[in-house]
């Protein structure tokens, strides 16, 4: 769940600015990558009709990001080239955002997880490494649960299985614009941008439906992140961390929903932490202190 566009309204389909940096100057500088708009690393592939744009960059075992809801690959422009060092960094941009078509399927989270499985298809991809923030965390679990092959270790940030799992005050601004974008509908000149935006809106308002009891079935190490001032409730993200097999917590102090951009290097720590460390959890009760 990203909110990002409901304050600055730059974040929709058809009304995104690329991201990355300018060149401070061409003869001392090097040309800053424009993440999400690279044609160096950018290709694509058609599912059911519909073309979707990806970014591959090093080498590696292969890790995969799933971005947030109105949002692009470029969301990930602080993460990509950390995580390049060391694995085959691999992002889409999601089902009708960034450079990716709408198509004709509906937009669930459902849909868009089957669609990031034909990109693992596509790729001959399995035993994958999964970061999803926001939306794309829930894209995560469903790809897992759905295609537990395909995925090797997962870490979401910010996701969610309600959609009253977010605080009131996003529940109630998520009204609102829906509110207010539906009464622009009425008489806009080009309906179509605005009815994506009711899709997105769609997305955050009225889903998804992941029953808790599900994550049961997900067997592969797992970190749940969030931060302590977050979009989702605290109680709702502790819930998915003790209803995973395999679970690590992170919850990041003094942050936002938005640390992977706000502070790229403590999040990106953690995250590298998880993947490329040995798998442990550790209990106290095992200690031996009341032995």
């Amino acid at each position: 769940m990203h909110l990002r566009f409901l304050f600055t309204g730059i974040a929709m389909a058809g009304l995104m600015l690329p991201g990355g940096a300018g060149v401070a100057s061409a003869a001392t500088q090097p040309v800053a990558i424009v993440y999400g708009s690279n044609p160096a690393a950018g290709n694509t592939f058609v599912f059911n009709g519909t073309r979707f744009y990806y970014e591959t960059y090093g080498q590696g075992a292969p890790l995969l990001l799933i971005h947030g809801n109105g949002e692009s690959i470029a969301s990930f422009k602080g993460q990509i080239g950390e995580f390049a060092r060391h694995h085959r960094v691999i992002a889409m941009d999601s089902r009708g955002q960034g450079r990716s078509e709408l198509g004709t399927a509906a937009l669930t989270y459902e849909q868009m997880a089957e669609d990031t499985n034909a990109l693992l298809d596509h790729l001959k991809l399995t035993q994958v490494k999964v970061l999803g923030w926001s939306d794309g965390g829930i894209i995560g679990i469903l790809l897992t649960i759905r295609h537990p092959e395909k995925v090797a270790m997962l870490a979401v940030m910010g996701a969610n299985l309600q959609p009253d799992a977010a605080y009131p005050w996003a529940v109630e601004g998520i009204a609102r614009v829906r509110q207010r974008v539906t009464a622009q509908l009425a008489t806009a000149k080009d309906p179509k941008p605005l009815q994506f935006q009711l899709q997105l809106f769609d997305l955050l308002g009225n889903q998804p439906h992941i029953p808790l009891t599900d994550l049961a079935s997900i067997r592969v190490p797992t970190l749940v992140m969030a931060a302590d001032r977050d979009v989702i409730r605290d109680e709702h993200t502790l819930s998915m961390f003790h209803a995973l097999p395999k679970s690590q917590l992170a919850i990041f102090p003094g942050a936002t929903h938005m640390i992977p951009e706000q502070d790229p290097a403590r999040f990106n720590r953690t995250v590298t932490d998880f993947f490329d460390k040995p798998f442990a959890m550790p209990d106290s009760k095992d200690l031996g202190w009341f032995d």
